[in-house]
Parts: C-alpha cells; structure tokens; sequence
C-alpha cells in the first residue's frame, strides 16, 4: 500500500484521529485475520440506511418498492466500484500475495468491498454525523441520477415481464444451500426456466441478491441466443 495515506484522506475529504482504522479498511483477507471484513459488514449496514433515509426524505410520494429499487440502485457493486475507481482506491489496498499476482486491485469484488470498509472505518471513528456526510459525498452523484432516472426495474421483474410477455410460466428460483455464520451466511440459488431450457445460479449474502444474480444469468442467456 502506498505510503502517502494523506492523499486518500483528502479524495474522501475526511481525516482519522485512529489512522489504524483507515489501514484495517484497506486490508484485504488475502493478507490475513486482520482485515477489513467486519468493517465492510458495518460499513454495508450504514450505508443502506443512510441512502434509504435519504430518498425517503427526498421523495415523499415515492412507494416503498420504488425505493427500494432506487436505493439498491445506489448502493449496488457496480455504484461502488466507480466510487472506487474515482478514489483510485486500488492503489491503496492491501493484498496478500496471491491477489497481488492475480490483479486482485482490480477486482470489482475486492473495490467495492474496501469502500464500505472505509465506511465503517469512518463510524468506528468519529461516529454516525461524520459518517453520514461521507456517505453522501461519495453518493451525491448516484443519488441525484437516480433520483431523476427513476427507480430501475430489477432483474427478476424484467425476467418476469419477458416471460410473461410470452406467456412462459414464471421463474422457479430454489435455495438450494446455506452456508456461513448467521451474521454473514450466504445463500446459493437456482433460476428454473422450464419452457427454454434454461437453468442458472447465483449466491448472495441473501437470498433476495442470489436471485437476483441467478436472474441477471438467465437475461443474459436469453440475449445471447436470440
């Protein structure tokens, strides 16, 4: 990692009294047991509910599905890795060997994961005001688009739309395991279509964004062969 951790602090516009915490943020588990995994899990948390308030405040006559799909929207991977890619925040990251070999500064995975890390780092550190105006610095952009966007339809409503379109039955989405501890399990899920043939999966820390990955597969399977 490089050593100018000051330059970091003034993309994000924030300075640590517990430097500590910022360098945990960064560490990823390929380097060892002290790393950034729980604060990500913090970070993940406040994060949700930061942007959930805001929207609710900013939009009174929305529905609670259109925010949610506005929220998830903002605060979904690819969201975070541009707020990572902005941040240049590869370059900062700490990763084991084999990661380092692999390009895992990169990864979309391991970006978006050390931004809610610095998150929670920000939370741990001098509490819920500061971290809010994090949050909101690094999502103004993202929130504002959404807002006038509108809120994006998910993948398993436009694979239900098509289907049904064609009056196809709908999709039969299956757990089909459960692993981890209950605070950080993750859910395996298979997406059945039935009259195309088509079977597909995905994983998730719910249930609800494993079939939604499932679902993301089946869409692209579809495009592919039409």
């Amino acid at each position: 990692m490089s050593p100018d951790i000051d330059k970091l602090c003034r993309k994000i516009e924030y300075t640590f009294d517990d430097q500590k915490l910022l360098l945990e943020a960064l560490t990823h588990r390929s380097v060892g047991s002290a790393n950034n995994e729980r604060l990500e899990f913090l970070g993940d948390s406040v994060l949700n509910f930061v942007v959930a308030e805001q929207l609710f405040l900013r939009l009174p006559d929305a529905s609670e599905g259109d925010l949610s799909r506005l929220r998830a929207s903002v605060v979904k991977k690819e969201s975070l890795v541009e707020i990572a890619i902005r941040l240049q925040l590869g370059d900062f990251i700490s990763l084991g060997s084999g990661e380092l070999k692999s390009g895992g500064f990169r990864r979309e995975s391991i970006l978006a994961d050390a931004v809610e890390a610095i998150i929670g780092a920000v939370l741990r550190d001098k509490g819920f005001d500061q971290c809010q105006q994090l949050i909101l610095r690094l999502c103004k952009e993202k929130i504002e688009q959404t807002i006038v966007d509108g809120p994006e339809k998910d993948a398993k409503t436009q694979l239900q739309e098509y289907l049904q379109s064609r009056r196809y039955r709908l999709p039969e989405y299956t757990v089909v395991e459960i692993s981890g501890k209950a605070h950080q399990q993750s859910f395996s899920v298979e997406c059945k279509i039935k009259e195309l043939k088509i079977q597909t999966s995905g994983k998730g820390r719910s249930r609800r964004i494993a079939e939604q990955e499932a679902a993301i597969k089946a869409i692209k399977f579809i495009e592919s062969a039409s």
